[in-house]
């Protein structure tokens, strides 16, 4: 299947999902997450805010960590630091993001980022929405050791997905059912 179909077919799989079991897989996730050492040991973590039914982290938002967020400007994420007091603004394709006068945060204070995916498969590579906005990011030399997590349900968590020459796998994938560190 070809990725515009894959992507259609598990985003539409994804909207389905009934409310409360979209929230009970969210937080089996969080649940793992919070667990892994890869968490408790990273200080200043970038995430996202759940979009269309995308696993929910928000349980794990407190002021026990730095947490970055992402504004979409022109074809790149500029990431600034939230906390749950910040209000936040609807960005250019819906998603809540935080205000362009946020505090911004450079990429050698960042220990971890969790990676929204459409799907992930078992060597770290990811699905995403087709932006590149994350392909850009994680190919970049600042960015590019850092440690990835790619969030996902476990349905959409593939033996195989295709992949283009730019594609760089994830260090792990995380599931309701658990967390996978990848061998690369």
């Amino acid at each position: 299947m070809e990725k515009k179909q894959l992507r259609r077919s598990l985003l539409n799989k994804r909207q389905l999902m009934l409310v409360e079991e979209w929230k009970q897989k969210s937080d089996r996730i969080c649940t793992h997450l919070l667990t892994s050492t890869l968490f408790t040991q990273a200080k200043t973590i970038l995430a996202y805010f759940s979009f269309r039914q995308e696993p929910d982290l928000s349980l794990l938002f407190d002021d026990s960590k730095i947490w970055g967020f992402p504004r979409c400007v022109g074809d790149s994420l500029y990431w600034h630091i939230w906390t749950p007091q910040y209000s936040l603004q609807i960005g250019v394709y819906g998603i809540s993001e935080p205000h362009p006068h946020a505090p911004t945060i450079e990429p050698a204070e960042v220990d971890l980022i969790f990676v929204p995916c459409v799907a992930c498969d078992y060597q770290g590579y990811r699905l995403g929405y087709g932006g590149g906005y994350y392909d850009r990011l994680l190919a970049a030399p600042e960015w590019a050791n850092k440690t990835t997590i790619g969030i996902v349900f476990d349905f959409a968590y593939l033996p195989q997905l295709p992949i283009e020459p730019w594609d760089k796998p994830l260090s792990a994938v995380c599931t309701e059912t658990g967390l996978i560190q990848i061998q690369n």
